[in-house]
């Protein structure tokens, strides 16, 4: 089919960027279509380019509904800097005009909060949830019931790895220097392991302080990129529970930089997330 006419958004949150295609009042793209338009528009050279497409559909469980595509044509559970700029958009174009808003994703409802200066929104507190370590809910094909700090060999190193899930998987390396490690053999090494069976995002994480590190990113479906909002969460997780950072942590990525406040509920640790978001451009294919 022809996606000729298709109206959209580009936005980025820290770099990491996305079309945002709205459905909240009739059906754009049909379902047998979404994974096909997004391996074509996030094309760098032969579509607009993007880390991914979000659909903005209605709800019958909260405010509004989130989905996202990656440039694979594969479908993801959420992505951090992708909500952010959703929740703009859905603000912005007075879909959903409201300060605190409930979004409804693939990995449950997530409750953002605008933050304005000037009557303009500048920038979204999101809580992510609380996540788990459990290899079986990862999913991980291990023996052990949790992968926490735990040798892993990928292209010939050895690193200690920790698997996690803030409802999408992510492994975390802690490293003493980011700008030693080669992402583009080290990231789908890792993502493409055979003991992830859906494949994974990889983040290496250079911690300079109690309250500050560094990260690079290898994101699944998608290679390099300049940030991710879900992997930075899952990395503020980790980090706080190996004893690297504090519950007040702030990360630099190489798109911008993201808040985080750690805490804990019924066993379990979460975190609420704050950052901007950014309009590029509205367009028409």
């Amino acid at each position: 089919m022809s996606f000729k006419g298709l109206k959209f958004s580009k936005m980025h949150g820290i770099g990491n960027d996305f079309i945002i295609i709205d459905e909240s009042k009739k059906e754009r793209v049909p379902e047998n279509k979404k994974c096909e338009l997004s391996r074509f528009i996030c094309d760098r050279h032969m579509g607009v380019g993007g880390d991914g497409v979000l659909f903005v559909s209605p709800s019958t469980k909260a405010d509004i509904n989130y989905r996202m595509f990656n440039p694979d044509g594969s479908e993801a559970e959420m992505c951090g800097n992708g909500i952010r700029c959703f929740a703009d958009f859905v603000y912005r174009n007075e879909i959903i005009k409201k300060e605190t808003m409930e979004v409804e994703t693939k990995s449950g409802i997530k409750t953002i909060n605008i933050i304005f200066e000037n009557d303009e929104p500048v920038l979204f507190k999101v809580d992510m949830g609380t996540s788990t370590f459990k290899t079986k809910e990862i999913p991980m094909t291990s023996d052990k019931e949790e992968f926490i700090n735990e040798k892993f060999d990928a292209a010939d190193e050895t690193f200690n790895l920790t698997a996690i899930s803030v409802g999408n998987p992510h492994a975390i390396v802690f490293v003493d220097n980011i700008d030693e490690i080669d992402l583009d053999i080290f990231g789908p090494a890792i993502e493409q392991h055979e003991l992830f069976p859906n494949k994974i995002n990889v983040h290496f994480v250079e911690a300079t302080s109690k309250n500050e590190g560094k990260m690079i990113t290898w994101e699944r479906g998608a290679g390099i990129t300049l940030a991710c909002g879900t992997g930075a969460t899952a990395t503020a997780i980790v980090g706080y529970k190996l004893g690297y950072f504090d519950k007040d942590i702030l990360l630099h990525l190489p798109g911008g930089d993201l808040n985080f406040n750690v805490y804990e509920k019924n066993n379990e640790i979460g975190t609420l997330m704050e950052g901007p978001a950014t309009l590029v451009f509205n367009g028409e294919l």
